[in-house]
């Protein structure tokens, strides 16, 4: 039997969200509201030394740490719509990597820290997109009418996973970075969203959330309310 054990690490007025661990598991990144709007903040990971990494009347948000945990991307509409950042642990030293006037989101770095995903509406609709750390190279992987969003890498860096509405209602698909055949994993009523790989070699999805099914860390041993199925990259 598995057992849950919770620590709240946050305790303010202010919304506390989207909490990424950084590599070596000792801090987190996350997105707060504490001070009015959404800023990106770290702490070690039993909550103690909190640190604010930007400050500025634009929302910065989803935070991401590199592989090597020297820096974070985030999101931002600092410009005036959401674009694309890099910046160092620390907070210092943010770099614009996206600057198209459409909306950019959702950045996450490749496991050997190269490349970054990202979904954009420049051309119209949510698709997926890759591009160098740098920012250069930008290469859309999607194109299609429906909307692509939330990819995530595999832990060798060679597969993307994302959720798409293009059968319909939202599903999981899987294809390969050079461009191979889009897969589809699930298939059900409800909307499947949120499919994150472990970093870990051959664990399944760390997060997978269904319509009507709480997220779980891991759901190769789910609870009986949620017996959803997961996917191994075999």
């Amino acid at each position: 039997m598995m057992v849950l054990r919770y620590a709240r690490l946050t305790n303010d007025a202010g919304d506390d969200t989207m909490p990424d661990w950084s590599p070596d598991g000792t801090m987190l990144a996350f997105t707060s509201e504490r001070d009015g709007n959404q800023e990106i903040y770290v702490m070690n990971a039993d909550g103690s030394n909190l640190r604010r990494l930007t400050n500025s009347p634009a929302d910065e948000t989803m935070a991401d740490w590199s592989p090597d945990g020297s820096r974070l991307l985030f999101r931002s509409d600092q410009a005036g719509n959401r674009d694309i950042f890099v910046m160092n642990a620390d907070g210092s030293n943010v770099i614009g990597l996206t600057t198209d006037p459409a909306h950019d989101s959702r950045p996450r770095w490749s496991p050997d820290g190269t490349l970054i995903v990202w979904v954009s509406e420049r051309d119209g609709n949510r698709e997926i997109y890759v591009m160098n750390s740098d920012g250069s190279e930008v290469r859309r992987l999607t194109d299609n009418p429906a909307d692509d969003d939330g990819p995530v890498w595999s832990p060798d860096g060679q597969t993307l996973l994302w959720d798409s509405d293009r059968s319909g209602d939202t599903e999981i698909y899987a294809m390969a970075l050079d461009g191979g055949q889009v897969r589809r994993l699930t298939n059900n009523p409800g909307d499947d969203l949120l499919a994150k790989a472990s970093a870990q070699p051959r664990r399944p999805a760390d997060i997978w959330r269904s319509a009507g099914c709480r997220p779980l860390s891991q759901p190769d041993r789910a609870s009986p309310a949620c017996t959803q199925p997961t996917f191994r990259f075999d």
